[in-house]
Formats: C-alpha cells, sequence, structure tokens
C-alpha cells in the first residue's frame, strides 16, 4: 500500500503522482489511448508476423475471425521488458462448429497459484470444437514475469526493486506508469474484454498461506448467482471484494465474473481441482456450449455462504500455532491460535469475534505483527459493499 503518511509521499510514489497530474500533455495520452483502445477493440485480429514455438504471436484478438471447429495456439504480445522483449501470454482458443456463447477462463493472475492454472487446462483439454456452440477461450499465464520465480506478485525494476500484485491494477492502463498496469491494460483491451459474455478468473492462496476451495462472486448479479451455484463447493463468499480485482473490472463493462480459490499456492490439489473442473464444465453446460449431463453442482453439497471475512491478525511476532482447521466452524470467543516467542512462552492468544467458518489459514509458522493468521467467511446483517483485507 502506498506510503501517504505525514512524511508526504516516498519517491516512487511522488513520481507516480507526477505521472498522473502532469497536466495537458496526460489528458492528452489519455484521450489518445481511450482512441486505441476503441480502435483495437475493432480492428480484428493483429497478427505481429512473429511465431514463438510454432505459435503466432497478435497483439489483438477478435475470435470472430478464427476457423470454427478447431482449437486456436497464440501468444499475445503483452508489454515490453527491459531489453526490448515482450512479455507474451499463452492463450487457447476452442472455437465450436456452432455460434453461442463466449467464456473466458482466466489464470496465473498471480504467480504462485498452480493449481488454478491446472484447472483451466485441464477444462481446455476436455474440450472439443467440432461437438461445441460458441468458444472457450483460455489464458494460463498472464502474470509471465512471477511464475516464471512461482512469486506471486510481478518483480518491477523500473525505480529500484518492487513487487505488485497483478490483481490490484485493472482494467489496467495501456500508458500506465508500471509495467504492471500496462501489460493489463494491453490484455483487458485487446484481448479479454472483446472476447467475453462470461468470465472466471481462478485464483489461489498465496505462498505461505492456504485457502480452502471456494468461490468469490456478488449474488446480487442473477448471472453470476446461477454460475455460482453450479460448482460443488461448500463455501461462496458472496462479496465482490477490491474493485481492482479482474473479475470486478470485467463487471464493470457488463461481462459477469467470479472468483474461484483452489486451496494452497505452489502445489497441485487433485480433489480440489476436479471439483473446479466439473463446476466449469456445468458453467459450459449451463450456457449451451458443449452438451451433456450436469455434474455435481452446489445442490449436492453443504454450502456455507457468507458475505465478509474477519481477519485475524498478529499482534506479536513469534511463532504460531493455529488450533483451527479450514472449513472448521468457529464462535465468537473461541482460540483460534496461539503464539509462541524462542523461549516456548506464549506472547499471544488469538480468538474469534465472529460465528462463521474457516477459508484461509497461515502456512509459514513464523509471523511478524501485522501479518494475517487466518480468516473467517461469516454474515454480517447488512453487506456494507465492497472489502479489502490485509494480506
Amino acid at each position: 500500500m502506498p506510503d501517504n503518511s505525514e512524511k508526504g509521499l516516498d519517491r516512487r510514489n511522488f513520481l507516480i503522482a507526477s505521472i498522473a497530474t502532469a497536466g495537458a500533455s496526460a489528458a492528452f495520452a489519455v484521450n489518445a489511448n481511450a482512441a486505441g483502445e476503441a480502435s483495437a477493440a475493432s480492428a480484428g485480429t493483429v497478427y505481429t508476423g512473429d511465431v514463438i514455438q510454432g505459435k503466432k504471436v497478435i497483439s489483438a484478438l477478435d475470435v470472430n475471425d478464427l476457423e470454427p471447429g478447431q482449437k486456436h495456439l497464440f501468444y499475445f504480445q503483452g508489454v515490453q521488458m527491459p531489453t526490448g522483449k515482450h512479455w507474451n501470454v499463452s492463450v487457447v482458443v476452442a472455437k465450436g462448429v456452432r455460434p453461442g456463447k463466449r467464456v473466458l477462463l482466466i489464470s496465473g493472475v498471480h504467480g504462485d497459484e498452480m493449481s488454478s492454472i491446472h484447472t483451466v487446462m485441464t477444462v481446455m483439454n476436455q474440450l472439443d470444437p467440432k461437438s461445441m456452440s460458441g468458444t472457450v477461450m483460455a489464458v494460463t499465464d498472464v502474470s509471465r514475469p512471477a511464475l516464471e520465480s512461482m512469486q506471486r506478485r510481478w518483480p518491477n525494476v523500473g525505480l529500484g526493486a518492487d513487487l505488485i500484485d497483478m490483481n490490484r491494477v485493472w482494467p489496467g492502463d495501456e500508458n500506465g506508469p508500471t509495467p504492471t498496469s500496462r501489460h493489463a491494460g494491453l490484455l483487458f483491451n485487446r484481448l479479454l474484454r472483446p472476447n467475453a459474455d462470461f468470465a472466471i478468473d481462478f485464483h489461489t492462496g498465496a505462498t505461505g498461506f492456504s485457502a480452502s476451495a471456494f468461490n468469490i462472486g456478488d449474488m446480487n448479479i442473477p448471472e453470476v448467482k446461477a454460475m455460482l451455484e453450479l460448482f460443488p463447493v461448500t463455501q461462496i463468499f458472496n462479496n465482490p471484494v477490491y474493485p481492482v480485482v479482474l473479475h470486478n473490472a470485467l463487471i464493470d463493462v457488463g461481462i459477469p465474473a467470479f472468483c474461484s480459490e483452489i486451496g494452497p499456492a505452489r502445489v497441485l490439489t487433485p480433489d480440489m481441482i476436479d471439483l473446479f473442473v466439473e463446476g466449469t464444465m456445468n458453467v459450459l453446460k449451463h450456457h449451451g456450449i458443449v452438451s451433456g449431463p450436469m455434474g455435481k453442482t452446489g445442490k449436492d453439497v453443504t454450502v456455507f455462504i457468507g458475505n465478509s471475512g474477519f481477519p485475524i491478525v498478529a499482534t506479536e511476532a513469534g511463532f504460531v500455532e493455529p488450533l483451527v482447521k479450514l472449513h472448521d466452524r468457529v464462535n465468537p470467543g473461541q482460540k483460534v491460535a496461539v503464539q509462541r516467542n524462542s523461549f516456548g512462552e506464549i506472547v499471544a492468544e488469538y480468538m474469534s469475534s465472529v460465528t462463521g467458518e474457516v477459508f484461509a489459514l497461515r502456512t509459514d509458522v513464523t509471523s511478524e505483527p501485522g501479518n494475517p493468521l487466518l480468516f473467517i467467511l461469516f454474515e454480517k446483517p447488512t453487506r456494507e459493499g465492497m472489502e479489502s483485507y490485509p494480506e
């Protein structure tokens, strides 16, 4: 988070603020960007002429240009690296033989989320375009530089070493002050938004933090609610959360979307992956893209729905021992974790203040003050709009 304390902006944020308020020249850039976005959306598929590992490189995509009844594999040309090369993003398009809805499956927005990527790959490998209607497009490695080192955030070296969360910059800005913002803008304007009627953004917990199998979405949107209920997972976070995440940026431009969370980072969780593959295939059947009977849905499991997440945050440094597991029900006053110093003395005990279910849990044993230790999904009497959480 930016440090806008009484000491004022630090050098990085001062420069970013200066860029954002550069007067007439900045206004001209914004207008030029808007014109560029409009032309990109209407110009159809643009091939750069490059071929990487047998895959053609594109800088814009219109799935209407593609041959039906086939799978098409591309690299999308993202933002430039410091050396002038581009971060190219893998794109798979399964285009059916009949017209229909266009569904977008996204993963790799964070670089440590392996189960989400595997889920999307598994779904795409099951699709036969010759028996499909409509189009399914998959992007598996949005945050390429983060994936290269399997870390959550995008390493930015423009103003000194920094790590930027790719899922806090959407819809991005093709002329933005960071490569992350520009990369998001290119993908959003030229690849994602023009080719989607519905979307699912797949994630996992962060490194050092596990999560249960749950979905995040706004059930006040009927199309989102219908899709959420097609997944055989036992928790739904009924809140849009964070205005700058990808699924909310898609909703803002009229594309119903939600976020799936598939367990811990850096590893594959086959049992959880199976649930989300089944749920995604149900969504494709729901929209008439593939045929066949529905698999298990939310009607076949006991689903806990909450509209808020209660964070338990470390007040001390030391070794944390959780006293609850994912999916455990907790009540106000219940002890959920203890923390010890290097002598084994208890320095902190942590209690729940709400009734709900554990949906995220720190797996790293040591913790500094301010780190979240666990999150409890619960129902507030009145939902208070979007929420943000410590990370």
